[in-house]
This record gives C-alpha cells, sequence and structure tokens, in this order.
C-alpha cells in the first residue's frame, strides 16, 4: 500500500543498534533484516546479519555490550543468526498498552491524509449475487478496512453490470415468460441464432433507450435485482459509499475513445480496437467500440476509471476482481495509460482466485450456481442457525490463504471447532468475553508474576501485523495471527488458573482481557463477527 513513516519501535531500535555496529566495526551493510523467528524459543526478534556479512561473533559482542531497553539478552543460534529475548517489563507494558488502547489497538497513522477508494463485489443485476461476488466482497471488505486500519481515509464502491449483452439476454427471457430468465436467454443466445439476432437488437434498444416497453421491464429487474443485493450486503457486513453502474460510464467511456481515434485506438472491420501488442509486447488487441457502436466492458472501465476519480479525487483506487480477467485488466490498463497516465498509475489492480466446492467450479452461465445466499443459508445449517458464525465460516474460509488462490470450500472444515477455523477464532473470544464475566473485575497489569506467558509474546505484534498486511494487500497474514493467537490462549488458559483468588491471578486476568480486545479487533479488520456469547 504506502510505505509507513514509523514502524514498530522495538524493531526499529533493534536496526539502529544493528547499524551502529557495522559502522563501528567498518563492516558493509549487506541488506540484513529483523524478523520475528517461528519459534517463540527463538528469541522475540532474529536478524541474519551476521549470515549475511560473515561476521556473527564480531556483530553479536558488540550488541551485547549495550542492548535497547526492553531487551534482556542477546544469543548467536544456528549458523550465525542474533536473537534477542525481550524482557518480563518489555511484556508487562505492552499489555498495558493493549489494555488501555482498547478497540483502537492496532491502529496506525501513516497512512493518515492518503484517500482510497475500493472497488469490489460488482454484482450485475438480473444475475443472482453468487460465490464469485461473495469472495471478491469478502476479500474488498477486508482490504477496505485493513487501509482504514492504517490510517487513510476509505471509500467503499460497487461497480455494477446493469448494462450488456448479458442484461440484453435477461430482458429477452423476461418477455419470453422464462423462470430464470438469464439463464434462459444465455442458452438461446448461444444455441439459436434468430434469438441471439433478436437479443442484440434488444441490447441497442437498451442502450439507446428507444423501446418503451423493453425500458419498463429493464426498469423493473433492476429495482428488484439491486433491492436484493442489498439485502446480501447487509448480511455481510458491507456498506458501500458509492454506486457506479454500467449504463452510466458506457457515455463517457464512447467519448473518451472516440476523442483518442488516431492516437491511442483505431477503427478496424467498423469497431475501434486497442493494439495492445504496440504498447508493450505482452499485450493484445481488444475490442472498446463494437461494430454497432456501443462501447464494450474495456470502455465502460474507462470511463469507469475517470467517473471515479471525478467523484472522489483519490491518491489509490484498488479494484478487486476474479484473476480470470487479469489480462484483459492489463490491456485496459495500458490504454487508460496512454489517456490518463496519472490514473492509471494510482490503480491498483487485485486480483483474487476462484472460489469453489468440493463439485468443483460452478458456472452461472449454466445455471449451474450456488448463489451467495445458498451458500450462506448451508453452512447455517451446520451450525444451528447462527448467522453470525455462519458469516465468519465463511469469511475465514476465503481469507485465510492468500488471495491469488483458489479456494475449495470445504463445508466440514469451515465450521470446525477444533483450530484454522472463523468458528474456532469466534469460540476463543466468546470463551475470554466468559471468563471476564465471572471474574467480575478488570485485570492488573502491575500484578505478581513468576513468568512471561507464550501468549504475551503475540499480543503485541499484533500492530506490525496489520501494517505489513496493508503493504502487502493480504488478509490472510491477519488470520494466520489470530489463529496462532487462539490457540496460544486456549494453550494459556488450560495450564493456568485464571478466577481463583491468587497473587498472580489479577496479572493472567489482565491477558485474558488483552487477548479478547485483539481477537476483536482483528476479526473486526477481517469482516468476521465476534459474538460476546457462542
Amino acid at each position: 500500500m504506502i510505505e509507513p513513516k514509523n514502524i514498530e519501535l522495538m524493531k526499529q531500535e533493534i536496526e539502529n543498534l544493528i547499524n551502529s555496529a557495522l559502522a563501528s566495526l567498518g563492516i558493509e551493510s549487506k541488506g540484513f533484516s529483523v524478523e520475528h523467528p517461528t519459534d517463540l524459543k527463538m528469541g522475540d526478534y532474529s536478524t541474519n546479519v551476521g549470515i549475511k556479512t560473515g561476521k556473527a561473533k564480531e556483530i553479536y559482542e558488540h550488541l551485547a555490550v549495550s542492548p535497547p531497553s526492553g531487551v534482556e539478552k542477546i544469543e548467536i543460534a544456528g549458523p550465525g543468526f542474533i536473537n534477542f529475548y525481550l524482557s518480563k517489563e518489555f511484556f508487562q507494558k505492552s499489555l498495558k498498552k493493549v489494555i488501555e488502547a482498547g478497540d483502537d489497538f492496532g491502529k496506525g497513522k501513516h497512512a493518515r491524509g492518503f484517500k482510497v477508494m475500493v472497488e469490489y463485489t460488482d454484482a450485475n443485476p438480473f444475475k443472482d449475487l453468487h460465490i464469485g461476488h461473495l469472495m471478491s466482497n469478502a476479500v474488498g471488505e477486508a482490504i477496505s478496512r485493513i487501509i482504514e486500519w492504517n490510517g487513510a481515509d476509505v471509500k467503499r464502491a460497487n461497480y455494477q453490470g446493469d448494462a450488456g449483452m448479458h442484461i440484453a439476454q435477461a430482458v429477452w427471457g423476461m418477455i419470453k415468460g422464462a423462470d430464470d430468465p438469464y439463464v434462459f436467454g444465455n442458452k438461446a443466445f448461444a444455441e439459436d441464432e434468430t434469438a441471439q439476432s433478436e437479443i442484440k437488437e434488444i441490447n441497442k434498444k437498451i442502450y439507446d433507450k428507444t423501446d418503451p416497453k423493453i425500458n419498463e421491464l429493464y426498469k423493473v429487474g433492476r429495482e428488484e435485482s439491486l433491492k436484493k443485493f442489498e439485502e446480501i450486503y447487509k448480511r455481510l457486513g458491507t456498506k458501500f459509499d458509492f454506486y457506479f453502474f454500467e449504463s452510466e460510464t458506457a457515455k463517457i467511456g464512447k467519448k473518451i475513445v472516440e476523442e483518442n481515434i488516431g492516437k491511442v485506438f483505431e477503427e478496424s472491420d467498423g469497431a475501434v480496437v486497442f493494439k495492445g501488442e504496440k504498447f508493450n509486447p505482452s499485450l493484445h488487441t481488444r475490442v472498446f467500440i463494437n461494430s454497432q457502436g456501443i462501447p464494450t466492458y474495456e470502455a465502460k472501465d474507462l470511463g469507469n476509471a475517470k467517473n471515479k476519480s471525478d467523484v472522489y479525487p483519490y491518491d489509490l483506487s484498488v479494484v478487486v476482481t476474479g484473476n480470470e480477467i487479469k489480462d484483459y485488466f492489463r490491456v485496459m490498463l495500458a490504454a487508460l495509460g496512454q489517456i490518463y497516465p496519472d490514473l492509471a498509475a494510482k490503480t491498483k489492480h487485485l486480483p483474487h482466485g476462484m472460489l469453489r466446492l468440493l463439485t468443483g467450479k460452478m458456472s452461472s452461465r449454466t445455471g449451474d450456481v450456488i448463489t451467495a445466499e445458498e451458500l450462506i443459508e448451508e453452512v447455517k445449517t451446520r451450525v444451528k442457525g447462527d448467522e453470525q458464525v455462519a458469516i465468519g465460516a465463511i469469511k475465514y474460509m476465503i481469507l485465510r490463504s492468500n488471495i491469488g488462490s483458489d479456494i475449495v470450500f470445504d463445508f466440514e472444515k469451515s465450521v470446525s471447532t477444533e483450530g484454522d477455523s472463523g468458528v474456532y477464532l469466534q469460540y476463543a473470544h466468546a470463551r475470554a468475553n466468559s471468563i471476564l464475566e465471572k471474574a467480575g473485575k478488570k485485570g492488573n497489569t502491575e500484578g505478581e508474576r513468576n513468568t512471561t506467558h507464550e501468549i504475551e509474546k503475540l499480543l503485541y505484534r499484533f500492530p506490525e501485523i496489520v501494517e505489513r498486511a496493508g503493504q502487502e494487500y493480504a488478509p490472510n497474514y491477519i488470520t494466520t495471527y489470530l489463529t496462532e493467537l487462539a490457540s496460544s490462549f486456549n494453550n494459556f488458559y488450560a495450564h493456568e488458573q485464571v478466577l481463583e483468588d491468587s497473587p498472580e491471578s489479577g496479572y493472567r486476568l489482565a491477558i485474558v482481557q488483552a487477548f479478547k480486545t485483539v481477537m476483536k479487533n482483528g476479526l473486526t479488520i477481517l469482516g468476521i463477527p465476534a459474538p460476546e456469547r457462542m
């Protein structure tokens, strides 16, 4: 996303200390890193500077003389890693910071003042909102929230295809009285030349708005579709700031193309095309205005980019779509770059993988489609009708992997309470809430303790996880972190007495309080509900 102005303080102190040591020893810096070791027993931070320079012992001896405040000890491990162990005092202060910050813990400031528009879902009226749209919605909503938590001003946009051949196919199906107009019309378009000709004529009339009967069918069908979409968006926890439609961007895009014929576009067999390979050998030719004079998706996307910028002058436009149009989008962006280079430079295309069930990919073009509503209802039956749990289960399955990966939706795994599921995280949050309610009091970060618990070594990392997820557009960093955190919490609660009246119970209760805060904040960022009771 945006390079941060301030990274996590302790990491910065360690990096500064290493750079100082290298300068004092006359050793050239060779791109070392400071990261958290995978194994918590190997310290809280680790650097590969010793491996990079071949001078681990010399660097270690220099660092050990004056470690930064909050570092308890430094050790050499393995082939030359230098590990840093943080002090009990550091974790005590971190715990206190989590509790004091509450709902704001994890929010960053480095993107403050940065204006971002995130476009996602992009459902098409006259068609069902299917599981592909559900995936786009889950990814887009999570990305929006991650960017917001990094300090930016975010506007959510939904670009909906209310014009084009699929609409004409549906209207033709409505005229024929079909139960499922789009599926009926789509099939006829592919198999019947007469139907195809009639549908093409309807498409032109919709664009020109020249036929009152067709206009009325179009209006009714569009309104019913959009109303139904809103009901589903509400269930998913999404509220869009802007709605853009192809019927609006078509004329804008057509004008842009026509004004650039001979410069960016050229005429070919009655159509207007962009020969992408002339600008980049890896691109291809695409039609922007067809032989009937109607702007295609490509031209509409040009109009959409211009329209979005006019409505909300953004610093960054993130467009979330399925990865099947990745090559298409590269061509469109190339054309945009020739006309509005500033807008193209501000646009980030974020393609996600496909969502499949165990039966394979579903296609709305054949009518063999699993709708978003059907998937939600199916998962609800497996969690005793609890919608919050069902939504959490679905979103977790989508967001647990790299967003470019295809996902096979496993119903049993999605509702498992044994780990690696949204339900597992929600249960951990509800358990923490139950403990706090039973305790009837707040924890005490100043209380007595004999050891640093593993979970303390994870809680303080949350802000940097959120920051990294924003930099790399990667919600899976948060899901992975929360799953590890929930596992650590369950282990902590299984081995430590929290509710008993003992000298350490106050501090242990503070850990539970901090855990609940971090888990709730993390689930909120992912768009997953955080029930108080389950």
